[in-house]
């Protein structure tokens, strides 16, 4: 796959069959569509080219951006998406100039003059240009004056999709990883920076990695305890191999921890990572986090959340 961040030096695309959208995910749904594109782009002779943005558009249009959380970062969905055997990746800038864009001007400037499509693959409630006023009935009004077949994702796909991203981040919030993992077809997966913590697990006999999430609008899991795997960032940008683990996200109320950390306990493992980047897959909840009297009681649960952890990885 090839990846294109500059719109202006764009290549000459060889039946360039498009889609357009954010893809927030690259859940089930989204490959539905995926795999439409490549299939119609197989039977044209054609390149397949996902057109998506960046940042996300509702950061850009809506007044309010607090409730932006994203399934993926840019870096992640690109990852996920090289994946799926697609021919070109265009990341858009996304403006407030873009935005508002008449939405003939969009369809003239942007996506005939820079892909030349032969087909452009469409939901029926897919809104572009100023107000949002561009539909797949202005792509219909004018599809034969700029020479281009029009396909519509089917609504039922569309209704799933929207359906599934809700669903997704709702079971991420409330640590529902049987919902997360079957709707994404993948497991769930954050990164973060390690840094320093209190070195308290040191002191418990299990040492964790204190995670800085350097992504403000990544979503992350609801507090409580989970079964994981976890991968540290090469230089080169590949990751090292699956290593099994346990992950803490809360308040730590046994120690009357003040802030929100997420911390992992990487078992078998006792090397400094301090600075470094560490992935980490959710592979299972397994219980809220809870407040013991004693830390000999909070030792002896630890002991079995890692039995049962390994149990499960």
């Amino acid at each position: 796959m090839k990846i294109h961040y500059n719109i202006e030096e764009l290549p000459t695309f060889k039946n360039a069959v498009i889609t357009i959208g954010t893809f927030d995910g690259v859940h089930q749904g989204h490959r539905q569509v995926i795999e439409q594109l490549k299939q119609e782009a197989k039977r044209v002779d054609g390149e397949s080219v996902i057109i998506t943005f960046h940042p996300h558009p509702r950061k850009v249009v809506s007044s309010s951006i607090l409730g932006i959380r994203l399934i993926n970062t840019i870096e992640e969905r690109i990852e996920l998406l090289k994946q799926l055997g697609i021919d070109h990746l265009v990341i858009t800038p996304f403006t407030e100039a873009f935005a508002n864009q008449p939405p003939e001007e969009y369809l003239r400037d942007f996506l005939i003059k820079k892909f030349h499509p032969i087909t452009i693959i469409i939901g029926y409630d897919h809104r572009f240009g100023r107000d949002r006023v561009g539909n797949f009935a202005l792509l219909e009004k004018y599809r034969q004056q700029y020479h281009y077949n029009l396909k519509e994702i089917p609504k039922h796909i569309l209704d799933n999709i929207a359906i599934s991203s809700t669903k997704i981040r709702e079971a991420i919030l409330k640590g529902d990883t049987t919902t997360i993992n079957h709707l994404l077809g993948y497991h769930f997966f954050f990164e973060g920076e390690v840094v320093h913590g209190d070195k308290i697990g040191r002191t418990l006999g299990y040492p964790t990695a204190n995670l800085k999430v350097k992504d403000d609008e990544k979503i992350i899991p609801g507090n409580g305890i989970y079964a994981v795997y976890a991968s540290l960032k090469n230089k080169d940008g590949s990751y090292s191999n699956m290593m099994k683990g346990m992950m803490s996200i809360g308040f730590r109320p046994t120690v009357d921890g003040k802030r929100r950390v997420a911390e992992v306990n990487i078992f078998d493992f006792n090397s400094e990572i301090y600075g470094d980047t560490l992935r980490v897959y959710i592979k299972k909840y397994l219980r809220p986090e809870e407040k013991f009297n004693t830390l000999d009681e909070l030792v002896r649960k630890i002991d079995s959340d890692k039995i049962n952890s390994l149990k499960v990885l």
